[in-house]
């Protein structure tokens, strides 16, 4: 059901709408009647999202965000554009830095109303990190390009199909004894639902939320220990935990093939929290969420015997 909006009948951009947040994203600019335009190296990942438009609400665009030619083309007649590309591996600088810029540029001249830009907390252009840098460069290409320009900031994003808690929850259920990386290390998770409706929202307002940066961590604050144990909590599983000395977690992060990188690293030792240096999920319409509401129910898939369980599994 379509709900009343300023974007109903209006074509939006949406770089990387292929990945984990883009197809929450666009469900809920779906849901406002907006057309869609899936720009994206692979838009085939996003043709599930076909049974939920209306004929001719979406369209899909392969884009490599790296091709300014290509970007040129993607934003060409759109009313607004989001990009939402970011990764940890290959030439950051490049992918979330130059490229966001090329972006601007191009939404600043297909005459494009919005422009919304996802970059990180932690985006510092000092930052030992070099996903914290080429977010902190493309925040100021974007802004040199596109004045007007919402750029949001979220925090670690959980959802139900997410690559963030699933990969603990999969650990937790396989191993009796777990390393913990940064156990005192502190994070805001926000919910992937409510950071799809705050950026809806600054589409729908540039003229209140357009020219802004805001901070977006969810509404509880918890450690990596204290995530990993309440993750098997919701499992009912007895685990041990041990903390792994910020030493010995560096020199890991450092080998080949290994879940976490260098990058990854040096972000989860300093935290991922909201500096309450800018304005959050409130300033743009949305009540964030926290993970305790969703979190047993979407472990009941890791327990031993599912929604039979009874007691602790081992």
């Amino acid at each position: 059901m379509t709900r009343p909006s300023s974007l109903k009948d209006k074509l939006l951009t949406l770089f990387g709408g292929s990945g984990f947040l883009g197809q929450y994203l666009a469900q809920a600019l779906l849901e406002r009647g907006a057309r869609l335009r899936i720009a994206s190296r692979n838009p085939e990942k996003s043709h599930r999202l076909k049974p939920l438009a209306n004929l001719g609400q979406i369209q899909f665009a392969r884009c490599n965000i790296n091709d300014a030619r290509q970007v040129h083309g993607a934003v060409s007649g759109a009313d607004a554009v989001v990009n939402l590309v970011g990764s940890f591996g290959g030439d950051l600088m490049q992918l979330m830095g130059n490229s966001a810029g090329e972006v601007a540029s191009a939404a600043k001249a297909s005459g494009a109303e919005a422009l919304v830009h996802i970059s990180a907390i932690g985006a510092d252009a000092d930052s030992a990190s070099t996903y914290a840098r080429a977010n902190a460069l493309g925040e100021e290409l974007v802004r040199e390009n596109f004045v007007n320009a919402s750029i949001l900031r979220p925090s670690a994003l959980f959802g139900e199909d997410d690559n963030f808690v699933n990969m603990f929850a999969g650990l937790v259920q396989m191993m009796p004894v777990l390393p913990v990386f940064g156990p005192s290390s502190r994070l805001q998770p926000a919910f992937v639902d409510d950071l799809a409706e705050a950026i809806a929202n600054a589409l729908e307002d540039p003229g209140k939320h357009g020219g802004k940066t805001f901070e977006l961590g969810g509404p509880e604050v918890i450690t990596m220990m204290e995530l990993n144990q309440r993750i098997a909590d919701s499992q009912g599983r007895k685990r041990t935990f041990l903390p792994v000395p910020d030493t010995a977690s560096a020199v890991f992060a450092a080998l080949p093939l290994t879940p976490i990188n260098r990058d990854q690293w040096v972000m989860l030792k300093e935290g991922n929290c909201a500096s309450g240096d800018y304005p959050g999920f409130k300033k743009l319409g949305v009540t964030p969420r926290p993970l305790g509401l969703f979190l047993d129910k979407w472990m009941v898939r890791y327990r031993k015997h599912g929604r039979f369980n009874e007691g602790l599994a081992s």
